[in-house]
């Protein structure tokens, strides 16, 4: 199993240490087809990206592919999902510089709604009580994929708990794929083997930080051999 593509990789534009040109180029070294970049959203307290770096991103991106024919380089974004009525931090305004939109939960974003957003933020943290959040976070996940045209969720069930059966239905009727996130362990072997059999889409990701991260596969690729996932159903593989 080969993986061609790496549509989650950050940079310094947010919580990444390499430029876009390092990203590129360490895809390049690995033998990628397509190299993406997904920096997080602007409503990320700690290290969303900024929002009026988006237009000089584009831009940057767009240099790059004249500079580097040899791989594919597309603009993307790991959108913060907000709130329970699936709102994402994607407006208007932004929507025509991505090249696709990938979403997922974390914690550091700022909510639509302040008080009901961070007491829900708040019961992600606090063991037992995370069960609480249940309902809350599986709704955010599957209204985000009803009303935005998301390409990837990235991570699901890393950061908060989630109903996964539910949110791979709707990922399956809505073309959405789930990311096996090399980084984070998220899905796991026991979360892959829950879902395989509703013929959702998967995607690899690297969730590199670094350049060096590009492209590094190997503990996403371990678990889907071990839970038998046909290379049919992962959207990154040749």
């Amino acid at each position: 199993m080969r993986v061609i593509a790496d549509y989650h990789t950050h940079t310094i534009y947010s919580h990444g240490k390499g430029t876009i040109e390092d990203n590129v180029k360490a895809a390049i070294d690995k033998g990628l087809k397509t190299i993406g970049i997904s920096d997080h959203g602007y409503k990320h307290l700690g290290f969303g990206v900024k929002y009026k770096d988006i237009p000089k991103m584009r831009k940057e991106i767009d240099a790059l592919r004249e500079k580097y024919p040899q791989i594919n380089i597309l603009m993307g974004i790991e959108a913060n999902i907000l709130d329970d009525e699936g709102n994402i931090d994607v407006d208007e305004k932004t929507l025509k510089y991505f090249d696709y939109i990938m979403a997922g939960y974390h914690f550091g974003s700022m909510p639509t709604r302040i008080l009901r957003g961070s007491f829900y933020h708040i019961l992600n943290f606090m063991g037992p009580l995370k069960k609480l959040s249940l309902d809350y976070n599986t709704k955010a996940v599957i209204n985000a994929m009803k009303r935005h045209n998301i390409f990837i969720i990235t991570h699901p069930g890393a950061k908060a708990m989630i109903n996964l059966k539910e949110v791979a239905k709707v990922a399956k009727e809505t073309d959405t794929a789930l990311e096996i996130n090399s980084h984070h362990g998220h899905l796991t072997v026991d979360e892959l083997l829950l879902i395989k059999d509703t013929k959702v889409k998967f995607a690899i990701g690297s969730d590199a930080h670094t350049p060096e991260d590009v492209g590094k596969f190997t503990s996403a690729i371990e678990r889907v051999k071990k839970a038998n996932i046909d290379k049919g159903q992962i959207i990154n593989v040749d």
